[in-house]
């Protein structure tokens, strides 16, 4: 924690206003401002500081109105702290490169009994996946895994859908094709931020799984070619699905940064990639840089690789982690149980679990 903050005095007023913790500016039970801004003076100043044991008081003016904070809050959430890293971003994640990861995996009923409940949330959030083993081969269980992590997301395919070879699919995935690292909907707008493939039957000859690090890859991208990141940040890619019930489209780039220019999300899916609208002398550009990107995706060494058996349950984060299979035989059977659901809530039972239900109070 730095030592050499500035002073309150030096605090500008509007900040300490705007962040009083008393009764009659914050909501005692649930923490919430009880004012919006224009409720606030459009000025305002320091007029008093007084200091008494863990505790300072500042009276505000220009209507005299008194701000007591603890110092402990003060010294957490002085404006010259610098902010967290944004917990969606590469900077508060842990990258990994292939097989030099190992795969965090952890017991269906240790994760019930709490005994690797946090480690496992965990590992989505900083890793980006988790595989639980034994959970019961039951129709539907994956939305009892789902319910653990957080709240279901129905989509047109419903509350789950089912990967296994079906005739006249609707989409690429419902078939025994081989599928390349890619963003599941990244045609919605938001996309589904979790999911989770749940394995019951694994008989068939091939459909080994993989996943990718996009965000490590990303990183890889900006290093190699800071050109090609800069057009794959700021070009817009649109992604179109389209059945007999539904339509759906979102346009976005294929990395996504956030206010602060580090990486948030990476959209990549080549089946469901509409033609990009650019001027015609923009065009080799782009592709150029689309290639180099899907290059380091693709790249067999990026990978990390694993058979799902019946009971494992994969978990991963749809906006970091891209997914794939390999091809797998017709003359055997391969089922699982697919659902979505979204990064919050995984973020919340994880603070609730670590650190408690309520943040620091500035009291």
């Amino acid at each position: 924690m730095a030592t050499n903050l500035i002073p309150v005095t030096q605090i500008p007023a509007i900040w300490l206003r705007d962040n009083c913790p008393c009764p009659t500016c914050v909501d005692e039970v649930s923490g919430q401002k009880l004012f919006g801004i224009t409720d606030l003076p459009a000025t305002a100043t320091i007029d008093r500081v007084e200091e008494s044991g863990d505790e300072v008081s500042v009276t505000l003016g220009p209507d005299g109105h008194v701000a007591t904070f603890s110092r402990a809050w003060l010294a957490e959430n002085h404006p010259q702290v610098p902010a967290a890293p944004n917990p969606r971003t590469e900077d508060a994640k842990t990258l990994w490169h292939g097989a030099d990861h190992p795969v965090p995996r952890f017991e269906w009923d240790g994760f019930l009994s709490g005994e690797h409940r946090a480690a496992a949330l965990d590992a989505v959030l900083r890793r980006g996946y988790v595989v639980l083993s034994g959970v019961p081969v039951d129709d539907r269980e994956v939305l009892r895994v789902a319910a653990e992590f957080g709240y279901v997301r129905t989509t047109n395919y419903g509350e789950l859908f089912e990967v296994r070879a079906e005739p006249a699919a609707a989409n690429l995935a419902f078939t025994n094709l081989p599928i390349t690292p890619h963003t599941d909907n990244p045609y919605r707008d938001p996309v589904p931020t979790v999911q989770l493939l749940h394995c019951l039957l694994n008989a068939a000859e091939g459909g080994d799984s993989a996943l990718v690090d996009g965000f490590e890859a990303a990183g890889r991208l900006r290093t190699a070619d800071p050109h090609a990141f800069g057009l794959l940040t700021t070009t817009p890619v649109t992604f179109r699905y389209r059945d007999a019930g539904a339509e759906l489209t979102s346009t976005q780039p294929l990395i996504g940064l956030d206010a602060r220019g580090r990486v948030r999300e990476v959209r990549f899916n080549n089946r469901s990639m509409r033609p990009v609208h650019l001027a015609p002398a923009d065009i080799e550009a782009f592709y150029a840089a689309y290639r180099a990107f899907a290059e380091l995706l693709y790249d067999p060494e990026a990978a990390v690789r694993f058979r799902l058996g019946p009971g494992d349950c994969m978990v991963f984060d749809n906006t970091r982690v891209l997914h794939a299979r390999t091809g797998f035989t017709t003359d055997g059977h391969r089922h699982l149980q697919g659902c979505y659901i979204d990064l919050d809530g995984i973020a919340s039972n994880h603070r609730i679990l670590t650190s408690g239900a309520r943040p620091a109070s500035p009291h």
